[in-house]
């Protein structure tokens, strides 16, 4: 099964995520870095667009399926590997030498909203769809490197506001504060979405250059400040936690 494919438009190339509320689970993760070198190497596009297939959900963020029982069994090597997986795959799509542009069809949750984030341009389905960031009320601060990728993305009063309260933000209230470009219906999203990425043909080797001028702090909390994070007993408790409670509600 294809967890995610992609076309091409002209200059732009169209990513679609099809692995249902696409969870960021290590199959998914490396399919997605593959497709990305392909287009990357194998064709001549100018600009990205990755989308979702499912109906109402964009990303859904952290394969929880697959994360927690790695926290249940302590196996540390398997939990270092996931987050530099993720890691990867943020890293690559912040350093695209491309325009990167998320046509965020449905909700955008905690590390799906993440995802988001890395992205250039963000355009957003006016209908349906939050973008929320849940960890406060999960009991999971985000990595290092995730919190530096929002504040790109978010003015700072709205992300201490969303990450603080966990409210979900509407596509009106995430263009009312700069969060996305363009809020669309989803007859027109990916329609308003390519002609937007069609007006922008740009060099790859400079965009590719600027990015990692100004995203090199970025990169470095990720490099280096995330795998201190990720040793640290904090880090651990936080997720064993957030399992204990999630069985008891289950129970």
């Amino acid at each position: 099964m294809t967890l995610i494919d992609f076309t091409l438009d002209e200059h732009v190339a169209v990513v679609t995520m099809k692995n249902g509320e696409n969870w960021l689970g290590p199959p998914f993760m490396t399919e997605f870095i593959d497709v990305l070198d392909r287009v990357e190497q194998e064709t001549g596009a100018q600009s990205l667009i990755v989308t979702s297939s499912h109906e109402k959900i964009f990303s859904n963020g952290l394969d929880l399926g697959w994360l927690l029982p790695a926290f249940r069994s302590k196996d540390t090597e398997a939990l270092k590997d996931f987050f530099m997986l993720i890691n990867r795959l943020l890293k690559r799509i912040l350093l695209y030498p491309m325009v990167t542009i998320a046509a965020i069809s449905g909700h955008a949750f905690a590390g799906g909203a993440v995802l988001a984030c890395a992205f250039d341009f963000r355009f957003m389905r006016l209908d349906r769809g939050y973008f929320c960031l849940p960890e406060i009320d999960l009991g999971i601060p985000f990595l290092p490197g995730m919190d530096a990728i929002l504040k790109k993305a978010i003015p700072l009063y709205k992300l201490e506001e969303m990450q603080y309260t966990g409210k979900r933000l509407t596509a009106y209230e995430c263009k009312q504060h700069h969060i996305v470009t363009e809020i669309c219906d989803q007859t027109e999203l990916l329609k308003r979405t390519l002609e937007y990425a069609k007006s922008l043909q740009k060099g790859r080797s400079v965009m590719g250059e600027m990015k990692a001028r100004k995203y090199k702090d970025i990169v470095y909390a990720m490099d280096h400040d995330d795998n201190v994070c990720i040793e640290s007993e904090s880090f651990h408790t936080h997720w064993i936690e957030y399992d204990r409670r999630t069985n008891q509600r289950e129970s």
